[in-house]
């Protein structure tokens, strides 16, 4: 099973995620399939890009976000 979720990068107690697309049976900060986007809750407000065109064609294709990617897949229009 595939899912989009969310990588953690970042210095301690500064977050940054990045949204991928990886393999549910992989760690959270492991290997990946595809980078679709960022996410930056340090930002006021919070700053989040994604590549629509890729996340549409993942969901399509049967890839399950979890549900913090999910909102912000549906903020962003994706979906």
């Amino acid at each position: 099973m595939v899912k989009i979720r969310l990588k953690r990068m970042g210095a301690k107690k500064a977050p940054f995620y990045r949204i991928v697309v990886a393999d549910a049976r992989a760690p959270r900060d492991g290997r990946v399939i595809e980078q679709i986007g960022t996410y930056d809750p340090m930002t006021n407000p919070h700053t989040v890009t994604v590549d629509v065109e890729k996340a549409n064609q993942w969901l399509k294709n049967g890839a399950q976000p979890t549900e913090t990617v999910k909102k912000l897949l549906k903020d962003n229009g994706v979906g």
